[in-house]
């Protein structure tokens, strides 16, 4: 069988269980399944498969099928401007979440040799990807999960920044570890009883742990805010992701820990999604 002719029964095999993006994740399987650029599956559309090839292509496709998200099948996500291994172990980076490294840089842009927290560090990508942008300053990340830790050990060597970051496995609660000019969180924050209608591809992979946010979708940005209103310098920044519906429930919890709201940012579909405090 040729790469064109297995790409369209991939296709249609992932179209008849509603994927909805069927064509192109039909190209990336394949990709994925031979070792080669898509450039190079258009260019050599007739080069015939090798059977090993073909199964290992069935078997991507017939887990993409059940749901599996792309970047765990490829064990990668692009974010920001690199490439960050991802596995079951932590939350997929997204697009959206760019938002709260962009705020970082903005309010940094002058800044020298700052120490920064991450709070459910996950993959390291808004952690790793500002430690990127500014060579001088040193982070600090923290989670529940040991192999979530382990992932972003790995992107951060990946991208020779395991010098520059400290990794610690511990919840909020009981993290006493330094003060901190910025802390950056990107918590749990979808309400516990909405997790069922979120997709397939999220509810059914995803880690609980980086989605559930309790009965009201506040119980860890709540536990953030509290402890970063310890582990935080005076006039430093605390940036949060946020539900596109938390903007006033959040606001008051930060003003309640002494934190003045500077800002609170849209995302690329106009919904609130990041709010930056300082601590005054």
């Amino acid at each position: 069988m040729n790469i064109h002719t297995a790409i369209r029964k991939g296709e249609l095999i992932l179209k008849e269980n509603k994927i909805k993006t069927a064509t192109l994740d039909s190209q990336i399987l394949m990709s994925k399944a031979i070792n080669e650029e898509k450039k190079f599956i258009i260019l050599n559309c007739k080069n015939e498969i090798s059977t090993e090839n073909l199964d290992y292509y069935y078997d991507l496709v017939n887990q993409r099928s059940n749901g599996k998200p792309i970047a765990y099948l490829l064990k990668k996500k692009n974010f920001w401007k690199n490439e960050f291994v991802v596995d079951k172990n932590v939350l997929i980076p997204r697009p959206d979440t760019e938002t709260l490294v962009e705020q970082v840089l903005e309010l940094t842009k002058n800044k020298n040799k700052l120490s920064l927290l991450d709070v459910g560090i996950g993959s390291g990508c808004i952690l790793l990807s500002i430690l990127m942008e500014r060579k001088n300053f040193y982070g600090t990340g923290i989670d529940i999960c040991k192999k979530s830790l382990e992932i972003c050990r790995i992107n951060s060597k990946k991208l020779g920044l395991n010098k520059r970051l400290k990794l610690i496995k511990s919840n909020i609660d009981n993290f006493h570890y330094g003060k901190y000019d910025l802390i950056v969180s990107n918590p749990p924050y979808i309400k516990k009883y909405d997790l069922k209608c979120l997709d397939k591809d999220v509810v059914g992979f995803e880690p609980k742990h980086a989605l559930d946010g309790g009965v009201e979708g506040l119980s860890e940005i709540r536990k953030v805010i509290n402890r970063s209103s310890e582990l935080i310098k005076k006039k430093g920044f605390l940036i949060l992701e946020i539900g596109l519906d938390q903007r006033n429930c959040v606001k008051r919890l930060l003003q309640n820990k002494g934190f003045y709201i500077k800002k609170i940012v849209k995302d690329l579909a106009n919904h609130d999604r990041c709010i930056v405090g300082i601590k005054i």
